[in-house]
């Protein structure tokens, strides 16, 4: 991740790296302007482009150009996603309705901004440029995000076709994965350990600080995730039929739901068949299982005899595993978009992995008073941190240190569990 001390020249590489990845992202849709948003937490494809580059125009261009005219009146009411302080804006559920502008009007609005940034970056006046970049690099984070969210959105909504689309097809060579080895152990120590983002460490979200000493009894990690065989087991006992090992919520929201499997996971004629990015497959049993709610997560957890690690060991252990293994974290374009462990393993580019963990600041944590402060600060009420990273993370936007959080409800994102014990 690029971090404040990045020259310009290469900030603005960057910076038109990740716009023009977020482009490819879309290109495989062709004509997007029918895809229509078909549950609140789902946006549009066609809305991601458009919201990351309202996010430069509002935050970069329209601060610290003075000249700057904004590319379109309404696309701020039409494209601001939750900043309050900034203005009114679509409701979320109706960003899908939106006919009007077309695929290639939003194009030409991304065409114009990156256009304008790439000027700035490269000629504003040092004192100016100075000021601003803290808030170019976080403007890179922030469309990073959106194409994660860009391909989980796309996901979703293709799965309610009954032609089971392709997104992408499977690369050639691509078949099931080898039975995964038994499960093993990261032990921990008890101690006091520092947690958190550290400047010198380069870019990281406000929530990932302030450094911080946490105390952690003993405790051991598995050292890979739950698989889809493993899981099978879980419902085979018919433990989506009882309330034995669920949280009282959790119980009620199966009921309500009424829930057999993971999300994508369908029975057809006696065989479990899975969709993904490649179209329905047949359900790999080798493969960690994604696409878990934290109810999931916890109830699996509670069977198996085991629990979620925290989000402190989670990130204890994988802060020890970084140091002792040098591919850890190694994190590349995904050739499969279905979870696959990499070289070094499924701690990142794998699964988001739900802790036991609620969404809450670190010890000295003060939010922004100006509208980036509602970035991350105010989302701290009824969720549960993720750690780690999954296939659909773009590379570079991993460590050790990133806290992902969403509600326990939620599993259209890539996420899976670990256990601990």
């Amino acid at each position: 991740m690029t971090d404040l001390a990045t020259p310009r020249s290469l900030l603005c590489e960057r910076f038109l790296g990740v716009r023009a990845r977020s482009e490819r992202l879309v290109a495989p849709l062709a004509t997007e302007d029918t895809v229509v948003q078909p549950m609140a937490d789902v946006s549009p494809p066609k809305w991601h482009l458009a919201h990351t580059t309202w996010f430069w125009e509002e935050f970069v261009l329209s601060v610290y150009r003075s000249a700057y005219r904004r590319f379109h009146p309404d696309y701020a009411y039409l494209f601001n996603s939750y900043y309050d302080a900034v203005g009114s804006r679509t409701p979320r559920p109706e960003r899908g309705f939106m006919t009007r502008p077309t695929l290639a009007e939003v194009l030409a609005y991304r065409g114009a901004v990156t256009e304008a940034l790439a000027e700035f970056i490269t000629t504003a006046p040092d004192a100016i440029y100075s000021e601003a970049a803290p808030r170019i690099v976080l403007g890179l984070a922030h469309e990073e995000q959106h194409q994660e969210l860009l391909l989980t959105d796309l996901k979703y909504i293709l799965s309610l076709s009954p032609l089971a689309p392709v997104y992408q097809p499977l690369p050639p060579g691509a078949g099931p994965l080898p039975p995964p080895r038994p499960l093993g152990w990261h032990p921990l120590p008890e101690g006091v350990y520092t947690l958190g983002a550290a400047l010198e460490d380069g870019f990281a979200f406000d929530n990932e600080g302030p450094r911080h000493k946490t105390y952690l009894h003993p405790v051991a990690l598995a050292d890979r995730l739950v698989t889809c065989g493993e899981y099978l087991a879980f419902i085979a006992e018919g433990n989506y039929q009882r309330p034995t090992h669920w949280l009282s919520e959790g119980w009620a929201w199966v009921q309500a739901q009424r829930l057999r499997a993971p999300l994508y996971w369908q029975q057809l004629d006696g065989a479990w068949f899975e969709f993904t990015l490649h179209g329905l497959q047949p359900l790999d049993p080798h493969r960690p299982v994604g696409h878990l709610s934290y109810y999931e997560a916890e109830a699996y957890a509670a069977w198996a005899g085991y629990r979620l690690p925290t989000e402190a060991e989670w990130e204890v252990a994988a802060q020890t595993l970084r140091k002792t293994d040098a591919t850890a974290e190694t994190v590349t374009e995904p050739t499969q978009l279905h979870p696959t462990p990499g070289p070094a393993g499924d701690w990142f580019a794998c699964l988001w992995q739900w802790t036991g963990s609620a969404y809450l600041p670190y010890p000295g944590f003060r939010r922004q008073t100006d509208a980036l402060g509602e970035y991350n600060g105010k989302w701290m009420v009824n969720q549960w941190v993720l750690r780690g990273s999954a296939l659909s993370t773009p590379p570079g936007h991993s460590r050790p240190t990133y806290r992902n959080f969403f509600h326990p409800d939620k599993r259209w994102q890539f996420t899976g569990l670990r256990l601990a014990r």
